[in-house]
């Protein structure tokens, strides 16, 4: 259940708009006016519109990067007729000229493998067309894979070869660091094509059946941010993979059911409590195909712990060693690990992480070239922070540090002495650039625009792409400076006569942010979008959107694909409310790990503290507050509605998880603990204790091929209402993953959302 599913996103500021945006620090509470409407026309949106081409956020790249030398921009851009085929396209950083690289017709085209289908899935993958490619280091070239298919384009003479791979589906394919080999999984061994002679040679040759090579497990893929199970050594002389043994994970038939019949799936689903895989690290030398196994040691003993986790692993620049993070199962331990290649079977700890809750993992792990020292990315202080150590595990220097969370190390200029990062220094709900000494010293903020600043350096010179949003301005990408300098424009994406937006955007709704505080005293962030047209004189119902689980933020001051239904709902004459509940992220340990051992409490009362503000407003008719959310949000909206049934009038539940013994290990026991130590706190967590409050009014929806949140989820709890005799309504939706994903099934979904709430609100006593 990670946060990629909520696809939170991008944005800046229009040209004109009626509401001003005021930034405090340093917990910021944005200001909105009660005016609406950015420049443009006032057409009503649609939810037909919500989801047909061209996109309403206009151009949006994604899969930007720029080349290895500096010159070309290159992204992904999806097709105006149709926003879910995507193309290659580039822009020269010299003259700003953008055109079409590759058209996506031009590679051959077939059914995904299901392995790839469950990749994707994994990745938040959605769409047709060219979906990655990979650089080569001399910026001539570039790997493209399509559809089990690996494609070479040389950007000298704008060819396009098929390479040829052998029989079979190319999963997981990239280049080799310096770009002379192509690496990729098939059949679960490792493969890898030498780009010069063009022979292909498997570097592991016992995959198959539970037996899975260089492949990432269900786990890492899905909670852990870790989509790989293979790593190339700088110099291309060896490939660090894994070994997983599924053998121990219980063997589970899913039922698939389509609309015209039902696929029998058998998954080795690790669910909380239950055995993961067995993991083995190891590395094979390209010249001989020589295998050598990397001790994973428990601390305490000198014997092999199966039990274990393997979310990251990273050479070290001088191709002689390598790191990795040993997590234990409760993750209340985190172990970086190094071994050279000549001692396999000696691990040394460099750094330990310790947590009487859980240590939550980063990808904030970078070794420097110029001096023996890497820097660490820690919660130790109750901040997500930056610390520089040496290769002995000594901290040399806190790099930075306060009462606000590091996002993410962006880029490390060592020639200039500069680290760059994204966090929260300025107010918790924008996203900002910022770099401080690799020395330690002064913080600099670089990005200036109110919103969120994603950025993707190039790979040798302090020059980045600025993927910028906010509220009021859909995504928009810029090239900048070391400093932040605009340098060029690679889509502007104003909202103006021609953009998809501008004929809807005179009636875009902005919303109030406010504080309001918890039981134990921390500070939520709330955020309000009133009706549009407003009239102070009138009442009006509410839909409460939330998520409310851990990794995840939605009152931020951004633009997301998300909030094209709340304005829908704003222009339907509803108030739409969201409140980043306890537990939620970027606040820090104290505010996220309140829910450890009991989910759906703490969360709950912060709903409920909410909900009281809302019935303090003269506008708002406190007997008709619904409540809505999906995944975990749809959990929220079960427990909301069952356990404070005086509070909500009715619920949306999408795809929730309802008995916490039926999600994964990973996820669930980082927050629940082992089903064994904590029976009490699964119990009190599950919505069955509560079902009995019910009375009326909830919708549910479910994905019936959904591999993540299983489809039991949701029937269990159709089972246990009605043999209570309580009536509900429930859409369940023929070969729908957990995403919802397609036109016209959102279509469906979301009338039928609209439809229940203007019965349950709206309809006179």
């Amino acid at each position: 259940m990670t946060t990629n599913r909520l696809a939170l996103s991008f944005t800046h500021t229009l040209k004109r708009c009626t509401a001003s945006l005021l930034i405090m620090s340093p917990l910021a509470m944005i200001s909105l006016t009660p005016a609406y409407g950015l420049d443009g026309g006032h057409k009503p949106l649609t939810i037909e519109r919500m989801h047909a081409s061209p996109a309403l956020a206009g151009s949006s790249p994604r899969g930007l990067t720029l080349s290895p030398d500096g010159q070309r921009v290159t992204y992904l851009a999806g097709r105006k007729d149709n926003q879910n085929v995507y193309d290659l396209w580039q822009m020269e950083v010299k003259t700003g000229a953008s055109s079409l690289l590759l058209n996506a017709d031009k590679l051959a085209n077939k059914e995904l493998s299901d392995e790839e289908k469950a990749r994707r899935e994994r990745q938040r993958i959605y769409g047709e067309g060219i979906m990655e490619y990979f650089w080569a280091d001399d910026s001539k070239a570039l790997l493209i894979p399509a559809a089990g298919n690996l494609y070479y384009f040389s950007l000298v003479d704008n060819s396009v070869s098929l390479l040829p791979i052998g029989e079979g589906f190319a999963t997981d394919a990239r280049l080799s660091p310096k770009g002379n080999f192509v690496s990729f999984v098939r059949d679960q061994n490792l493969y890898v094509l030498d780009l010069t002679t063009k022979k292909l040679e498997a570097m592991t040759t016992d995959g198959g059946g539970a037996i899975k090579n260089a492949m990432a497990e269900f786990v890492a893929q899905e909670e852990m941010d870790r989509m790989t199970g293979y790593w190339w050594a700088p110099d291309e002389s060896a490939i660090a993979f894994t070994r997983i043994d599924e053998s121990g994970v219980e063997l589970v038939t899913r039922n698939e059911i389509y609309a015209d019949g039902i696929k029998l799936t058998e998954q080795r689903y690790p669910a909380a409590g239950k055995n993961n895989v067995a993991i083995q690290l190891g590395v094979v030398t390209l010249n001989n195909k020589a295998i050598n196994w990397v001790s994973l040691r428990d601390e305490k003993s000198d014997d092999k712990n199966k039990d274990i986790y393997l979310p990251r692993v990273d050479w070290l620049p001088d191709s002689k060693h390598l790191s990795f993070q040993w997590q234990s199962r409760d993750q209340q331990q985190l172990d970086l690990q190094l071994v050279a290649l000549d001692a396999l079977t000696k691990p040394q700890t460099l750094v330990k992480e310790r947590s009487e809750a859980w240590v939550n993992l980063n990808n904030d792990l970078h070794f420097l070239k110029r001096q023996s020292a890497f820097i660490w990315a820690s919660e130790r202080d109750g901040f997500n922070h930056l610390y520089l150590f040496d290769l002995k595990g000594k901290l040399k220097t806190q790099l930075t540090k306060g009462t606000w969370a590091v996002d993410e190390l962006e880029y490390i200029d060592e020639t200039a002495g500069w680290v760059y990062f994204t966090g929260r220094k300025d107010t918790p709900i924008e996203k900002h650039l910022y770099r401080v000494p690799l020395a330690g010293g002064k913080i600099e903020r670089v990005s200036s625009e109110a919103g969120m600043h994603d950025p993707v350096f190039a790979d040798n010179q302090s020059v980045y792409l600025d993927y910028f949003n906010s509220l009021s301005q859909p995504p928009q990408v810029s090239l900048r400076g070391d400093k932040g300098q605009h340098l060029a424009w690679v889509e502007q994406n104003q909202v103006n006569a021609g953009h998809p937006l501008y004929d809807y955007a005179g009636l875009w709704q902005l919303p109030e942010f406010k504080e309001l505080k918890a039981e134990d005293g921390q500070i939520l962030q709330t955020r309000l979008f009133k009706p549009v047209p407003f009239d102070a004189g009138k009442k009006y119902p509410v839909v409460v959107r939330v998520y409310g689980g851990p990794h995840a933020q939605l009152v931020t001051n951004s633009w997301s694909e998300q909030d094209y239904f709340t304005q829908y709902l704003v222009q339907q004459g509803y108030v739409v409310f969201q409140l980043d509940n306890r537990g939620s992220a970027h606040r820090g340990t104290q505010f996220e790990q309140v829910i450890y051992r009991h989910l759906g409490e703490a969360e709950v009362n912060d709903q409920k503290v909410g909900v009281d503000y809302l019935r303090s407003l003269p506008f708002v008719d406190r007997d008709n507050v619904a409540i809505y959310g999906h995944s975990y949000g749809g959990y929220m909206a079960l427990m909301s509605l069952f356990k404070a049934p005086d509070y909500f009038k009715a619920a949306i539940s999408g795809a929730p998880v309802t008995d916490w013994r039926l999600y994964d290990t990973h996820y669930t026991e980082r927050y629940l603990a082992h089903p064994d130590t904590n029976a009490k706190g699964y119990e009190a967590s599950s919505v069955f204790p509560y079902v009995k409050n019910y009375q009326s009014g909830l919708l549910m929806y479910h994905g019936m091929a959904d591999d993540n949140v299983l489809f039991e989820n949701s029937t269990r709890v159709y089972k246990a209402l009605q043999d209570e005799g309580k009536l509900f309504q429930m859409i369940d939706y023929p070969g729908s993953k957990h995403s919802m994903r397609g036109e016209k099934v959102r279509n469906h979904l979301y009338r039928s959302l609209a439809d229940f709430l203007d019965k349950q609100l709206k309809r006179t006593p």
